[in-house]
């Protein structure tokens, strides 16, 4: 992977630092590469999903760190990643979702921050542990050429 650059935040557990991160990631996304405003979109909306849980986790853990979140923008790629410092959890007994078009879906008002990152980027790593959890996301650029 040929590095481009490198972008990294430091920010407070607070709600109201994630449209910065959303910023921030777009803006990052969008210089030089091949991604379209949809596909921008969709990394700003995962991240976001991403930077939301690691608020929650900290809250939930009593823990005041930043959480940290990091761009590593390269030649075919931007690799994204969130790290907080609360409890940890097993990201293999989030429990799935009922289908979209199923009434019982309406039951559910959050829980779908990991289910969006497994489908809108091109790679989700969810690595936990008591001392907290880094989640990567990577979204890779389209060759010259290329058609999804």
């Amino acid at each position: 992977m040929t590095a481009k650059g490198i972008v990294e935040l430091l920010i407070p557990a607070r709600a109201e630092y994630l449209q910065l991160v959303r910023t921030v990631v777009g803006e990052a996304a969008a210089v030089d590469s091949s991604l379209d405003a949809e596909r921008i979109a969709d990394l700003r909306l995962v991240v976001s999903e991403a930077a939301t849980n690691a608020i929650y986790a900290q809250a939930a853990a009593g823990v005041e760190d930043r959480i940290v979140v990091r761009c590593n923008l390269a030649a075919e790629q931007i690799e994204i990643e969130v790290n907080d410092r609360g409890a940890g959890f097993d990201p293999d007994e989030v429990r799935s979702l009922p289908a979209a078009e199923s009434p019982k879906r309406l039951e559910h008002e959050s829980g779908l921050g990991i289910s969006l990152m497994r489908r809108l980027a091109d790679e989700t790593t969810i690595e936990t542990s008591v001392d907290g959890t880094v989640v990567r996301l990577v979204v890779r650029f389209l060759a010259t050429g290329d058609e999804t």
